[in-house]
């Protein structure tokens, strides 16, 4: 077991889901149950599914590792009914027998991780609480598949992405970490508008990025959008415009509460509330803590809210400064009672496309080879929780691909960090530059 970690962590393995939890941290535990997260909720994005259909043997073998590790008594492979390839393509490699295929409907937030393990096996994981806590480790399938390298001593230089929204040619692609995003829309046929915003990540919890941003360990999509694109407009919102917007609009009707993922859990998260709160100046502590529970999913401000305003991005200002403050959930331990209403409020991704304005860009993205190396990454010494890697390498140093380039700090929180080409070092701070050497 332990040998199963110690490489896991020499690999550099982080949660690809979007968490980038250092994952030989959390396999290196006990739990009965592991499943493996294919189910892929975001819109536009089709990266798990890909690799599913192409890798599903490699990640039942990650998935066995992790159950070994863990001595979890069942595993489970989790992922939606549409996925019909998929499912064929784990049937082929023994899922069904060794491993239980759990089939999910198309819905969103399907792929949170609290959600997921309350479909899957009923228990509740806590408010502020992780999956452990009630005995079960969930990893995403690219997660699972790094972890299978990892045992064969390969570490995590490559990311698999979507490239999506206003480009030639939909694509998703295995790209070396570091390579631009400007760089993976050309490998996309480029942009079909003049004037464009990137957002790294899907439609719904995706950030606004700039062309040269570096694709991470946790980097699940590119996805180009119109400037004026309502999604745009929303993230492109300050934190004054959404308290005035609030303190204006809010019309205290609910909604935002009423179909919160978090709050349908049974969780005391209730944003109509903290846009109360937040909007009109009442520093009420009990009603402001609430946005610590919030997983950003952005169900609240992109498709509950008639008055179009943003709950989740007040909600991770609140968290952003309770953080930088040291404060952590203060609510008393309690049993979770899921609302009846939960199942009847389930979000169908093609209602929440059509909600978000992309039902044009909602098209297969086949999985592309690319043919040649970027000549240049910056690879983030900082791309999952925890301390930033310690730069192991100088300016002037010729690495491997594969070669660390960061080691965890002693005694932290983190994870190790790889050259994705081969090349010679540039620059040194925050992130390692390479230039790629051609022979």
């Amino acid at each position: 077991m332990k040998e199963i970690v110690s490489k896991v962590r020499e690999a550099g393995v982080v949660g690809a889901g979007g968490g980038g939890f250092p994952t030989h941290v959390k396999i290196d535990t006990s739990v009965d149950v592991v499943l493996a997260n294919g189910a892929e909720c975001e819109p536009l994005l089709h990266c798990n599914q890909e690799l599913m259909n192409r890798e599903a043997g490699k990640i039942l073998e990650g998935l066995r590792w992790v159950r070994e590790a863990t001595s979890a008594k069942k595993a489970l492979v989790c992922l939606k009914k549409k996925y019909e390839k998929a499912i064929e393509a784990f049937r082929a490699h023994g899922g069904g027998k060794e491993f239980e295929l759990f089939v999910m409907d198309d819905f969103y937030p399907a792929g949170d991780e609290f959600s997921l393990v309350y479909e899957v096996t009923r228990r509740q994981v806590p408010e502020a609480g992780i999956p452990l806590m009630v005995g079960v480790v969930v990893s995403n399938v690219e997660s699972l598949y790094n972890i299978a390298r990892a045992m064969q001593g390969i570490p995590v230089t490559e990311r698999m992405l979507t490239v999506a929204g206003a480009v030639r040619k939909p694509v998703s692609l295995n790209v070396p970490i570091g390579i631009s995003a400007e760089e993976c829309i050309v490998l996309a046929g480029g942009p079909t508008v003049d004037e464009y915003r990137i957002l790294a990540g899907g439609p719904m919890m995706g950030k606004l990025v700039e062309p040269d941003y570096p694709v991470q360990k946790t980097t699940s999509g590119i996805v180009v959008l119109p400037s004026d694109h309502p999604v745009i407009q929303k993230k492109r919102l300050d934190i004054k415009d959404i308290v005035r917007r609030a303190k204006a609009a809010c019309i205290q009707c609910f909604s935002c509460t009423e179909m919160c993922p978090r709050y349908l859990l049974g969780h005391r998260l209730e944003p109509h509330k903290i846009m109360r709160s937040t909007s009109y100046g009442r520093a009420d502590t009990d009603i402001l803590t609430q946005a610590i529970l919030c997983c950003e999913c952005g169900v609240c401000e992109l498709f509950a809210c008639p008055m179009f305003l943003s709950p989740r991005e007040m909600n991770a200002l609140l968290r952003k400064k309770f953080g930088e403050q040291g404060v952590r959930w203060p609510g008393p331990k309690r049993e979770c009672e899921t609302y009846s209403t939960r199942e009847g409020r389930k979000i169908p991704i093609g209602r929440l496309v059509g909600r978000l304005g992309i039902k044009a860009y909602d098209l297969p993205a086949p999985f592309t080879t690319i043919k040649q190396a970027p000549d240049r990454v910056t690879i983030p010494l900082s791309q999952h929780t925890g301390a930033a890697a310690i730069p192991v390498v100088k300016v002037g140093d010729r690495v491997e691909a594969g070669q660390p380039v960061g080691e965890i700090p002693e005694k932290k929180l983190g994870a190790r960090v790889h050259a994705s080409i081969r090349g010679r070092v540039t620059q040194v701070g925050k992130t390692v530059v390479i230039e790629a050497i051609k022979n």
